[in-house]
C-alpha cells in the first residue's frame, strides 16, 4: 500500500512539474479562462489529450516515437507555423486591445476554441517527449506501480487545467481594461513566437 501510495505520489508531481511553466498550451487555456469562452471544452480537452499521452508513454508507444525521429521532425515544422500563426495574431490583438467580456461566446467561438486547443497540444513535439517519452520512462522504472504512477501524472493534469481554466476568472476585474488585454497577448505572442521559432529550428 505504501508503495503504491508512493508511486502515485510521485506520479503527481512529476506530471505537474512537467506542466506547470508558461507555454503555448498553458497561455492559452489562461487567456479562456479569463474571457470565460469554452473553458470547460478546453479544460477537458487538454485534460484528456496529456490522460491519452501520459497512458501511451506508460504502456511503451514512447519506443516507437523515439525510434523513427521524422515524426517529431513533422510535427514540430507544422506545431512551428501553427505557432507563429498564432503570434502574429495575438500581436494583432495586442495592437487593438479590447475590454473583457465575461459572456460565454458563440458556438462558433467554442469550435474555433477547441480546435486551437486541440493544435497547440498536438502540433507540439515537446508535449511527445515530456509525456510520452520521459513521463513514459519514469513511470516503467516503477514496475508493476507504473500504471498507478500514470495514474497520478493524469491527476496532476486534471488539477492543473482545472486551477488554470477557473482559477483565472479571479483576473476579471484586472482584464476589464484593454491596457491588461494588450499586455497579456503581448506576452502570448513573443511566447508563441519564442516557441514556434525554436520548434522550427529544431525540426530543420
Amino acid at each position: 500500500m505504501g508503495t503504491t501510495l508512493a508511486a502515485g505520489a510521485t506520479g503527481f508531481g512529476t506530471g505537474l512539474s512537467l506542466i506547470v511553466a508558461i507555454g503555448s498550451q498553458n497561455a492559452f487555456v489562461l487567456r479562456q479562462g479569463i474571457r470565460r469562452e469554452a473553458v470547460l471544452g478546453v479544460v477537458v480537452l487538454c485534460a484528456l489529450s496529456d490522460a491519452a499521452l501520459i497512458t501511451a508513454g506508460v504502456a511503451g508507444v514512447g519506443a516507437v516515437v523515439e525510434a523513427w525521429p521524422p515524426l517529431l521532425t513533422l510535427v514540430g515544422l507544422a506545431g512551428g507555423g501553427f505557432l507563429l500563426t498564432y503570434a502574429v495574431l495575438a500581436a494583432r490583438r495586442a495592437l487593438r486591445p479590447e475590454a473583457m467580456t465575461a459572456e460565454g461566446g458563440t458556438a462558433s467561438s467554442r469550435r474555433a476554441a477547441l480546435l486551437t486547443c486541440a493544435a497547440l497540444t498536438w502540433l507540439n513535439p515537446h508535449v511527445y517527449l515530456d509525456t510520452v517519452l520521459l513521463l513514459g520512462s519514469v513511470a516503467n522504472g516503477h514496475g508493476d506501480e507504473r500504471w498507478v504512477f500514470g495514474a497520478g501524472a493524469v491527476l496532476g493534469s486534471v488539477v492543473w487545467f482545472a486551477a488554470l481554466g477557473y482559477g483565472a476568472r479571479l483576473l476579471t476585474g484586472f482584464f476589464a481594461r484593454p491596457a491588461s488585454w494588450r499586455a497579456l497577448d503581448a506576452v502570448i505572442a513573443v511566447t508563441m513566437a519564442a516557441i514556434g521559432t525554436t520548434l522550427i529550428a529544431g525540426a530543420l
